[in-house]
């Protein structure tokens, strides 16, 4: 545990650091490689979620996929910690943690998740493996048990790293997109939907 603390305050300092043209940036430049992966040009519906300040920007991302008419969910934290989900329709308010925002639109329970062809989720580090670093809560591992489509994290180039610590209830991602590279990881076996 004291190795993910470690890793999520070292990521924490670099991504406030950065300049807000930067992320501008690899908002973009990541947004043009996930709309390119064969998943998601096939994909009817897409979860996504609304990107804090400091992590890499999912706005270019989100307004491209409503354009091409693919269906985009979002998160809402729940009080105990799991996420609901909700259409994109553009709006947004801040959440049960306001530097969080989540989608105005009605809610349509956790489960909607199964839905997903592909989920592009935040992350705060991956390992070549697959091992995804979140934030601590343990939401996106709670809501990745219920998919079977796609897992995709957005990330910082510098955000990969050669391994991470992972326990029983982590859940693997399958692709790493950065604003330079698109990986596809060790961890390419989907798990079947659970819940």
């Amino acid at each position: 545990m004291e190795d993910k603390a470690r890793v999520r305050a070292t990521v924490a300092a670099a991504r406030r650091a950065r300049p807000d043209d930067e992320r501008t940036g690899a908002a973009a430049l990541i947004a043009d490689r996930v709309l390119v992966l064969p998943e998601v040009v096939a994909a009817g519906t897409v979860a996504a979620y609304v990107s804090t300040p400091s992590e890499p920007g999912t706005l270019p991302l989100r307004a491209a996929l409503r354009a091409r008419g693919s269906r985009v969910l979002l998160p809402v934290l729940l009080p105990d910690g799991d996420l609901d989900w909700a259409v994109d329709d553009g709006a947004v308010r801040p959440g049960l943690r306001p530097s969080i925002e989540e989608p105005t639109a009605s809610r349509l329970g956790s489960a909607a998740i199964a839905g997903a062809d592909v989920v592009v989720c935040p992350a705060t580090a991956v390992a070549s493996d697959g091992t995804r670093l979140g934030r601590g809560g343990g939401s996106y591992d709670r809501a990745l048990a219920r998919t079977g489509g796609l897992v995709v994290a957005l990330l910082h180039d510098d955000e990969v790293l050669a391994r991470l610590p992972r326990a029983p209830h982590d859940r693997p991602v399958h692709v790493a997109v950065t604003p330079t590279r698109t990986l596809r990881l060790r961890a390419t076996a989907r798990s079947s939907p659970e819940g």
